[in-house]
């Protein structure tokens, strides 16, 4: 299926939640922050929400450092 990842198509497997898609895409879910379809979507709800065809995904990496 198709998705939208910041901004690039990408193909991914049908049935995945959120959390899956990043795992598929390799990026650690400890350092990341989502916006879907332009709203916000809470680390709380990232196992719950399905992807599905089209959605856009804005995912952005967290730095430490000081």
């Amino acid at each position: 299926m198709k998705v939208t990842v910041n901004g690039e198509a990408r193909d991914i497997p049908e049935g995945l939640s959120v959390r899956g898609m990043l795992e598929h895409l390799a990026m650690r879910p400890e350092r990341v922050a989502i916006e879907r379809n332009l709203e916000i979507l809470s680390r709380s709800k990232w196992d719950s929400t399905a992807v599905a065809e089209n959605d856009r995904f804005e995912i952005v990496h967290l730095v430490g450092g000081g």
